[in-house]
């Protein structure tokens, strides 16, 4: 008898560890087939793609929970004010409402929305790209999920499948893959433009995206061709709150700035007087790294000809 218990505990472990296999290769072909989404959510919003793929796996069931096939919701986002689609069904409550997409990447493209646009989750964008542990508490602590192992169910999600890869190379390989639709002019990057009075993109050297403003431009008429809000729109940028009117040639940002340049400079020498604000926009480094390598207190610090500034 002891030799059919054996037996059966033989196969019991077989089929659970089959089991977990196959779970392993779905959440792998998960990966596989949203991680470009991901990483152009991170080239575009600052969230790093790790996070959002493991946030994925976890609330998608990795594209397989009824949420996800029925209503394209691969992020548990709630109705929340919402106006378009909606999907009913229980969770912390019966019968609660959740956005419904027309496709998956739409649902990708709401989160990364849903992240930028709400404060509670502004403390999140001060830390790195590849920081995805401190996203991950970040996250449970500013209330994405009510589960208390939230967080670490997270960082094992990317240890184990090991997305922080992504975010330590995406941005570079990113930008290398859509080469194709760009066309390089002196030390800068021209991309494409979409029609004769869109705005054309340009690169600095920290691979960061921005626009030349035009005198007749408002930031809410950038926002809207970009599809950003102004908050966002803001956060990217680092103008003095006195500045309400953009001017020609003002650079404006449409992702997030670097926390160091990539150019071999490590710094500067001011050439005339300028604000710190404005040596932020023309090297595409944000201006609290600017001020914490500077030691400077302000970001309307104005800088004399001849000071040196540090940028990395």
């Amino acid at each position: 008898m002891k030799s059919w218990k054996y037996i059966g505990l033989f196969f019991t472990v077989m089929i659970f560890s089959m089991r977990g296999i196959a779970q392993n290769d779905e959440v792998e072909a998960y990966v596989e087939k949203w991680k470009d989404v991901a990483l152009n959510q991170m080239t575009l919003h600052g969230v790093p793609a790790s996070i959002t793929l493991a946030q994925g796996i976890l609330e998608s069931g990795y594209g397989k929970s009824k949420l996800a096939v029925r209503a394209n919701n691969h992020f548990g986002i709630k109705c929340h004010g919402w106006k378009g689609a909606v999907f009913y069904q229980d969770d912390d409550r019966a019968d609660e409402c959740f956005r419904k997409y027309d496709s998956a990447s739409k649902s990708y493209e709401d989160h990364s929305l849903f992240l930028t646009s709400r404060s509670r989750y502004d403390f999140l964008f001060e830390l790195e790209v590849t920081d995805y542990k401190g996203w991950a508490k970040g996250l449970k602590k500013a209330g994405y999920a009510t589960n208390p192992k939230y967080h670490k169910k997270l960082i094992a999600l990317i240890d184990k499948y090991d997305l922080d890869e992504l975010d330590e190379k995406g941005d570079i390989e990113w930008v290398a893959r859509n080469e194709k639709n760009v066309k390089n002019e002196g030390s800068k990057m021209e991309a494409t433009n979409k029609g004769d009075d869109d705005h054309k993109v340009y690169y600095n050297p920290n691979k960061t995206k921005y626009i030349l403003a035009r005198n007749t431009d408002t930031f809410y008429q950038i926002a809207e061709e970009f599809g950003l809000n102004i908050r966002q729109l803001n956060r990217w940028n680092d103008f003095p709150p006195t500045k309400d009117l953009l001017e020609k040639g003002d650079k404006v940002y449409i992702m997030r700035k670097r926390k160091k340049s990539a150019s071999t400079d490590i710094r500067v020498q001011v050439e005339q007087e300028q604000p710190l604000w404005q040596i932020s926009q023309e090297h595409g480094v944000q201006i609290a790294t600017l001020m914490k390598l500077n030691d400077l207190s302000s970001p309307q610090t104005s800088l004399a000809k001849g000071e040196v500034v540090f940028l990395k």
